[in-house]
């Protein structure tokens, strides 16, 4: 009997794929592992509401808070009821409540990477707090910010956007009770030529990883089983594919009238293989039939939207990291986000970690009970090795200096772009409560248009004062803004030097005018660029991408981006993808 007898048929693709991966989810936890569902709100929980009633009854659902400690994830010794009895008391952690379950983790691009370990070591089944549970992601961030972990995003099937549900979709009445998997129940067979057709979409979507394609495999059974068939067909493959492969493209397919790869060279002919066995025979009746390339077709018409962009970015390979404004991470002993108490001694601005100090001496009182103490010791006896601290991480300010080439030979071509650029990267600083400088150099010289500042009308103002025209005193413009760098790492910050020229200089340092001295002495100031360490990106913004420009970058040991057919939007564009990426270092 067919369970496609629902409203759900009328509902907008986001959601309705959503409650069909519910479906699978619910019929197949284990080789699936979960879900994230992008852009919260009402439908995450239309979602969340299927899934809890597709489970079995008394399945449990526990949320992951972001700010949990590692007792409260893990478990371990229950101090009050320890101190109470006399004897070592262990409590459970979240990941053992969740066990045979649901763990759901809202605002799961700012989950902590420790956490995510834990909750990965969970799911694969190793660790002290193993147990098999459904993980469902919850991603409330805006198009660009920070991405779940990719530990986490790598154990789970399906990867969904919620962004475009319609208010309609959500007034409509989920067609509840849904079908469960019985016990002992067979899944379907899944063919060499269906698990084929699967592999051939992840090798043309680019997909590296074994497990998406595993993920799919266990979605077409799945999705098979539900519609009551024996064998996995091509609906089957195709839904496979748009659910699992779609979403973790990194490139797009080629057109189907592409001319295929020359081939690889035939082996020569066997004689023993020209007739086929009736066992060959009986096998090849049994199979199904699935074409490869209409698989592929339909895992090409449903990739993302933001997965183009985010190839088109250049980021489709490479995880997601904090945007720009994130800044670096750094230790600290007395503020920012608390982190796991290590072993140690206070002591020199370190405190001591007075509850997890009791956690590690607990375990170990009945073998310290004939340990001398002094007169007047309390009941716990600590040694040494018992003593743990606290540590605290905290992010650095993320300060974006814009240099701009003002010169004339920019003036008359792309300044416009760049200062079109400049304020819509600006704007974006400002969101994140980033700090923003502008250094601008032309005629005789370089100056520092904006001290660094969260002031965007005053970033905006500065940026529409800049004239255009002169000579390009490349040299001085690296000079200061490497100056400005330096300023701004001194307080503790993160420089981020975004450079918008053509690389062309025709003025040195000491003022006098010449290419090959004003080209010489540029280097020489990228040179130094690179040795202060500074993080760099050069956008060529000239009319044809030119050599001075990439040399400049390699001197400075910056990111090249050449950008010779672009608006005030593609330059934000590329900024960006600078700021994001693991490092601004090519």
């Amino acid at each position: 009997m067919s369970i496609w007898h629902d409203p759900v048929s009328l509902m907008s693709g986001a959601l309705a794929d959503a409650l069909l991966a519910a479906r699978l989810l619910a019929h197949s936890p284990a080789p699936l592992g979960g879900l994230c569902l992008h852009g919260g709100g009402p439908a995450a929980d239309r979602v969340l509401a299927a899934l809890a009633a597709l489970m079995p009854p008394g399945t449990p659902f526990r949320r992951l808070p972001g700010h949990i400690d590692e007792q409260r994830l893990c478990g371990g010794t229950d101090i009050a009821a320890s101190l109470a009895a006399g004897r070592l008391v262990r409590q459970r952690g979240l990941l053992e409540e969740a066990a045979g379950g649901v763990l759901v983790v809202p605002m799961a691009q700012r989950l902590r990477p420790d956490v995510a370990g834990r909750v990965a070591q969970a799911m694969d089944g190793t660790g002290d707090q193993a147990g098999a549970f459904l993980l469902v992601l919850l991603d409330d961030g805006a198009p660009g910010d920070e991405r779940p972990p990719a530990v986490l995003m790598e154990r789970i099937a399906f990867d969904l956007c919620l962004a475009t549900v319609r208010p309609a979709d959500l007034a409509m009445p989920l067609p509840l009770p849904w079908p469960r998997r019985g016990e002992g129940a067979v899944l379907p067979a899944l063919d060499d030529a269906a698990r084929g057709a699967l592999a051939a979409t992840a090798d043309a979507l680019g997909i590296a990883s074994m497990r998406p394609q595993l993920q799919a495999c266990a979605a077409a059974c799945a999705h098979a089983a539900l519609m009551g068939a024996a064998v996995v067909g091509h609906p089957d493959a195709e839904i496979a594919a748009r659910l699992v492969l779609s979403p973790r493209a990194t490139q797009v397919p080629p057109e189907a009238g592409a001319p295929p790869p020359e081939p690889p060279p035939a082996p020569p002919p066997d004689a023993r293989a020209e007739e086929p066995t009736a066992g060959d025979a009986d096998g090849e009746s049994a199979t199904s039939d699935i074409p490869e390339a209409l698989v592929v077709e339909a895992a090409r018409a449903a990739i993302p939207p933001d997965v183009l962009d985010r190839m088109a970015a250049g980021l489709g390979r490479q995880a997601r990291g904090s945007g720009g404004g994130a800044g670096r991470r750094m230790r600290s002993a007395r503020r920012g986000r608390p982190l796991a108490a290590r072993p140690g001694t206070p002591g020199g601005g370190v405190r001591l970690a007075l509850v997890d100090t009791l956690r590690a001496a607990i375990p170990w009182q009945p073998l310290r009970r004939d340990d001398p103490a002094p007169e007047g010791a309390g009941p716990i006896r600590f040694r040494r090795d018992d003593l743990r601290v606290r540590r605290f991480e905290e992010r650095s300010m993320t300060v974006t200096v814009f240099c701009v080439d003002a010169s004339g030979s920019t003036a008359m071509s792309r300044l416009a772009e760049a200062k079109g650029a400049a304020e819509l990267i600006l704007a974006q600083a400002y969101v994140k409560r980033s700090d923003v400088a502008v250094v601008a150099f032309h005629g005789e010289g370089a100056e520092l248009l904006l001290p660094p500042t969260r002031s965007l009308t005053r970033a905006k103002r500065a940026l529409a004062a800049l004239p255009g025209g002169g000579g390009t005193p490349l040299a001085s413009g690296l000079a200061l803004a490497r100056q400005v760098g330096d300023a701004v790492g001194a307080r503790g910050a993160t420089p981020l030097l975004v450079f918008l020229t053509d690389g062309s200089a025709n003025l040195a340092l000491d003022g006098t005018r010449g290419r090959a001295r004003a080209q010489d002495d540029a280097l020489f100031a990228a040179r130094a660029i690179a040795t202060a360490g500074h993080d760099a990106v050069v956008i060529d913004i000239s009319a044809r991408p030119r050599p001075e420009a990439a040399r400049l970058a390699d001197a400075m040991c910056a990111r090249y981006l050449p950008l010779p057919c672009a608006d005030a939007r593609a330059l934000h564009a590329a900024v960006a993808v600078a700021a994001a990426g693991p490092g601004a270092r090519a």
